[in-house]
């Protein structure tokens, strides 16, 4: 589920990339952060979502970031992925962090219906990134 959350964007980071980041989040989740499961008939997983921790200076708090949010196609609609922001916006209180942030691509119009819909606000900031 998780490459196909990468495929969506179009990434193909290594399977054992992958492992690492799922290990790591196991390990430590009180400092690393967490990945989310839903499950939908006979258990299958049809969404998840991962949280990382992290601080905002302006706020002096601890954040949660939702750096992933994917509900495979034949479940969306159905409520999973509000469902998986709420369970997310619990794990942040959880850890004491105050606020649950993240971003989605500009034309992923039916991801922000979604988060409109849960109450979510948009911010102003810009987004950059460099390679290191």
């Amino acid at each position: 589920m998780v490459s196909d959350y990468c495929g969506f964007y179009g990434v193909r980071p290594r399977r054992e990339a992958l492992e690492a980041l799922s290990r790591a989040l196991i390990a430590d989740p009180e400092q690393a952060g967490a990945q989310l499961i839903a499950r939908g008939g006979r258990r299958s997983p049809v969404g998840f979502a991962t949280v990382f921790w992290s601080w905002s200076t302006l706020s002096a708090h601890r954040v949660g970031i939702m750096n992933d949010l994917f509900v495979v196609p034949e479940a969306r609609g159905a409520g999973v992925g509000a469902a998986l922001i709420d369970a997310s916006r619990g794990l942040c209180r959880e850890h004491g962090a105050r606020a649950l942030e993240w971003q989605t691509a500009p034309d992923n119009d039916r991801a922000q219906a979604l988060y409109e819909r849960v109450g979510a606000r948009r911010e102003e900031w810009i987004d950059y990134s460099l390679d290191v």
